[in-house]
């Protein structure tokens, strides 16, 4: 059974970028609803003593599955969320060294960022994420699709579902995207 990840700061720890009354609708209503569903659905199943990673790789693409998929996706989406903000103070010089021979600027990552949340029509994420081959792109994805079924690492992410910041920015989806890579991701 899944339990819903310790917040690795104070619900008020990102006001005024993201409200505490956001944090505490989208961590622990919506995030919270993720976990107690995949425990719902894995409860008696072959499911139910796997790691989420492997769940989300056995679920993926198997229309019987789609629900479990989905949710588990979610768990997962939100587990990287909640642990990229402040990450830019985190990246080891190597994804450093990565980011300007693939991007030449942190800018250039922040602009590319913020114009694929701002495109992004639907909900979903926007990534940093390094390939086999070690090169760091921008990938979007929907609903609960998590890069781990595409074969990519993520390095972190960008919440565009709508409860990530309706409450606090409405339908200024651009404006919580420059804030939250600027002032939370920290790149």
């Amino acid at each position: 059974m899944f339990e819903l990840m310790k917040l690795p700061f104070k619900e008020n720890a990102l006001v005024p970028v993201i409200s505490e009354n956001t944090v505490q609708f989208h961590y622990g209503k919506h995030h919270q609803a993720y976990v107690d569903k995949v425990n719902e659905l894995i409860a008696g199943t072959e499911f139910q003593d796997m790691a989420l990673e492997e769940i989300i790789e056995r679920t993926f693409d198997k229309p019987e599955y789609q629900v479990l998929y989905n949710n588990a996706g979610q768990v997962f989406n939100h587990n990287v969320y909640w642990n990229s903000i402040g990450i830019g103070d985190r990246l080891d010089s190597s994804v450093k060294d990565k980011i300007a021979e693939v991007f030449e600027t942190r800018d250039a990552l922040r602009e590319k960022l913020v114009d694929e949340a701002v495109k992004f029509f639907g909900s979903g994420w926007i990534w940093l994420v390094e390939g086999s081959g070690g090169k760091l792109s921008v990938l979007a994805t929907r609903n609960g699709d998590t890069p781990l079924v595409l074969g990519y690492k993520p390095i972190f992410n960008m919440d565009v579902w709508e409860h990530a910041y309706y409450l606090d920015y409405q339908n200024r989806k651009k404006d919580y995207a420059e804030a939250f890579v600027r002032q939370l991701l920290k790149i």
